[in-house]
């Protein structure tokens, strides 16, 4: 891999984990909770990357706080407590990024999750150690604003030409995009990858293989990815 590229920063969910399936169908069970107009799993996916915040007004344009609260507590309590849509990590993700940590990288996560999930996520799934440091949409302004990933530059001393975001939504190149940094798009996560190249990424990959072998370099790989 390029040595240039220091820190490293990963998009969590569809792109280290496999959770659209729990994402989606605990949203519709929040807006089934309150009685809602009904949206369909493809606006529902869409929305994935995005705090909470953002995605009621995506899904609800002109939201009130009450709307806002009650999906909110509807949507936590789906996934975080009653729905068991199996969540792992997607194949070969955990020795990845073992051997990326392993070659001196830094790795963070910047994710639309909240805290309270992500710390759920990253216990269960054992990478937690890995990760020099995380950023939540609670803590931060939404993706695509750059906040989240300034705040993680910051606090790890490292400039944005040093820094790759790596993600499966538009949310996640275009944050990479305002906050100076560059970014690689994966396809296999909610994003069509058309979608994902209107935004310019150095590459996109189609699987977690692929991901490991343009991150160690591979000329024929990101020659593929481009």
């Amino acid at each position: 891999m390029n040595d240039e590229l220091k820190l490293l920063v990963f998009d969590w969910d569809g792109t280290l984990m496999d959770s659209e399936a729990r994402i989606v169908a605990c949203l519709d069970a929040a807006i089934a909770d309150l009685g809602l107009e009904r949206r369909g799993a493809d606006a529902l996916r869409n929305i994935i990357g995005l705090g909470l915040r953002e995605a009621v007004n995506t899904l609800y344009p002109g939201a009130d706080e009450a709307l806002h609260r009650g999906l909110t507590e509807r949507y936590r309590h789906h996934y975080l407590q009653a729905n068991e849509t199996p969540t792992p990590l997607f194949a070969g993700v955990p020795e990845l990024l073992a051997e990326l940590s392993a070659r001196g990288h830094l790795l963070a996560v910047a994710t639309g999750k909240g805290r309270y999930g992500l710390d759920q996520a990253l216990a269960q799934s054992g990478v937690g150690e890995l990760f020099a440091y995380t950023r939540c949409a609670d803590e931060a302004l939404s993706k695509p604003h750059p906040q989240m990933l300034l705040d993680v530059m910051d606090v790890l001393g490292v400039e944005p030409t040093e820094t790759l975001m790596i993600g499966d939504t538009e949310y996640d190149l275009l944050m990479a995009r305002n906050a100076g940094a560059r970014a690689l798009a994966v396809s296999y996560g909610v994003h069509e990858r058309e979608r994902l190249l209107r935004c310019e990424p150095l590459g996109c990959v189609d699987s977690i293989d692929a991901l490991g072998d343009w991150l160690r370099g591979d000329a024929e790989s990101r020659r593929a990815a481009s």
